[in-house]
């Protein structure tokens, strides 16, 4: 069985996407930026969207197995170390972090999750 969880962006239509799939006893949470001035509120804000995704999805960010960090600035990457030491501490996923073009310059990170459903 497949479940699509949609976040309601104008994206998903014109794109074609879901903020997450549910599929195999995983979740897939899409690439997602956030608002906000500076790398540190848009990781901020991307993390909430995320963690909705997968509250919606069953499970929450302590299931995160897997995390994919997408900058355009590796340099940037140091001021989201304390906030996602907070938010996945714990619970440490295998991580990447990857310097790349986003698809606007006013994005400065984005962020890809694989979750597990708890049994």
């Amino acid at each position: 069985m497949i479940k699509r969880i949609r976040s309601g962006s104008e994206f998903e239509t014109t794109i074609g996407y879901c903020r997450a799939v549910v599929a195999g006893g995983f979740v897939h949470v899409a690439g997602t930026v956030g608002q906000g001035e500076g790398v540190e509120a848009q990781c901020r804000a991307a993390l909430d969207t995320i963690a909705g995704a997968l509250e919606k999805a069953g499970c929450g960010l302590e299931h995160v197995v897997r995390v994919t960090y997408m900058l355009p600035d590796r340099r940037e990457f140091e001021a989201c170390h304390a906030l996602l030491a907070e938010t996945f501490g714990a619970h440490p996923p295998a991580a990447t972090m990857i310097e790349c073009g986003l698809i606007d310059p006013k994005y400065r990170i984005e962020i890809e999750v694989t979750a597990v459903l708890p049994t």
